[in-house]
């Protein structure tokens, strides 16, 4: 007899974390992973909340423990995988039946599946904060119907994390593939704050010469500023945390080759199609592709030397340049999510999507409650326009240019930060250099030209022979 009141597919790391926070806030529900002997165990090991979740090990025994009409999340890797999974459900949904794919999935995929003809209901949904947030609290972002995500939305807001102020931080954010096109900016963002992050605590290691204890303090310090965020607060975490086996800290053990799954790299890629500049976000992209090529970075070192050398640089400056890095990151990915908005056609909430990102998420901060109110106050403003954040960029800038000048003067890799900082000189230049860019343009392909007087010529006196 069916009793759940919503199903859920793939009891790997994040599914069964979900699965547990939707039966702990009070709502039966049915689980099947492709291995029975996962979906057993987990059922096993589910103790008090075990009498909410019915496992089942057939996907008829699935859809048949479900109330109609069901609700159904795919939690199963982004790609073909999802694609099987419809097929396999085809045959066995009715219309009105809803899948709800949660995974981290490219919203292009998304839009397609939106499209097809399949014979139920289909909504994607962004789902951030890793194991942790998926068990008691992530940030939830909805794309499809309005009327498919009211359907789910009670769980969903039920299960999300609670912004400070108690709003449940799950929202639609559009149609079609608009909610994971949101949590894939916000992975974009996430790579670029981590790198940036990453950068300062290099210059703290490897300029300053302090121990990992040292710079512990620093983060925990900044965390009761403006720079409180969970990166932070984890950093400060990681650096204080010591190797059980060799009893030195935990970041001078582990290999400085950075992992992706390639939700930062999909930001990157649709930031070109959108003409969206997000140069922080690209930068952090490299920055992980480059950790990667250890055999030819170690060539390098053998070649020309270690680069870092020590550099005179105030941890009050390191602090500054990293808030005006983050302003400047966050502005670009805000600015990318309003390129994609008018390109689809989704409508998108800017102030919304802020305010689901305040907590449950990777990327919460305090800071995104400031942005959430200053995209109110003026949604096509851009962030660094905003006066809350124009001030602090002006505090902060002259930090930011010296800490990038002189770490990069010390031979130290600092792409995001100086990134930034490039993007935001051109953003407060009003006469760049794309003018000798459009002359040459106009030499070599007659592509033509604007002029500043007015006067009705578009190309140069090169087309004419001179």
């Amino acid at each position: 007899m069916a009793e759940a009141e919503i199903g859920l597919i793939g009891l790997g790391t994040m599914g069964a974390a979900l699965a547990l926070n939707i039966a702990e806030k009070g709502f039966p529900i049915a689980v099947w992973n492709r291995t029975t002997e996962v979906t057993r165990s987990f059922h096993g090991q589910a103790g008090a909340l075990a009498p909410r979740i019915v496992p089942t090990e057939t996907l008829e025994a699935l859809v048949a423990a479900i109330k109609p009409p069901r609700a159904l999340i795919l939690m199963v890797p982004a790609g073909p995988a999802v694609d099987a999974q419809l097929e396999a459900l085809a045959p066995l949904l009715d219309a009105d039946d809803l899948v709800i794919d949660a995974g981290n999935a490219d919203f292009h995929d998304t839009n397609r599946r939106t499209m097809m003809d399949l014979p139920f209901r289909y909504l994607g949904m962004g789902v951030s904060g890793g194991e942790e947030g998926a068990r008691h609290g992530p940030a939830i972002m909805g794309g499809g119907t309005a009327g498919d995500w009211d359907r789910v939305a009670h769980v969903m807001t039920a299960i999300a994390a609670r912004a400070e102020d108690g709003t449940p931080c799950a929202a639609r954010m559009g149609d079609a593939g608009a909610g994971h096109f949101v949590k894939m900016v916000h992975n974009g963002i996430e790579y670029a704050d981590m790198q940036m992050i990453a950068e300062i605590y290099g210059l703290m290691r490897d300029g300053l010469g302090l121990d990992a204890s040292a710079i512990s303090d620093v983060f925990a310090d900044w965390n009761k500023g403006v720079l409180s965020s969970y990166l932070i607060e984890i950093s400060a975490k990681v650096t204080a945390a010591r190797d059980p086996h060799t009893g030195r800290a935990m970041p001078d053990v582990i290999l400085d080759r950075a992992g992706q799954k390639g939700t930062g790299r999909w930001t990157a890629i649709e930031a070109q199609h959108l003409s969206a500049p997000i140069p922080v976000i690209e930068a952090a992209v490299m920055a992980r592709n480059v950790s990667a090529r250890l055999d030819e970075r170690h060539a390098g070192d053998a070649r020309f030397g270690a680069a870092p050398a020590r550099c005179d640089l105030a941890i009050p400056s390191l602090e500054q340049a990293l808030i005006a890095g983050k302003i400047l990151c966050y502005a670009q990915g805000f600015t990318m999510i309003a390129s994609a908005s008018d390109r689809f056609g989704w409508t998108l909430d800017l102030p919304g999507i802020a305010r689901v990102w305040r907590a449950g998420c990777i990327i919460r901060s305090a800071m995104l409650n400031d942005m959430a109110e200053a995209l109110d106050q003026d949604p096509a403003r851009n962030l660094i326009m905003a006066p809350v954040f124009a001030t602090l960029i002006e505090d902060a800038l002259p930090a930011l240019r010296q800490v990038v000048s002189q770490g990069v003067a010390a031979g130290h890799a600092l792409p995001a930060l100086a990134s930034g900082l490039m993007w935001f000189d051109m953003m407060r230049t009003s006469r760049g250099t794309a003018n000798l860019i459009q002359a040459q343009r106009d030499f070599f392909g007659a592509h033509g030209f604007e002029r500043l007087d007015g006067i009705d010529e578009r190309h140069g006196p090169w087309s004419h022979g001179a």
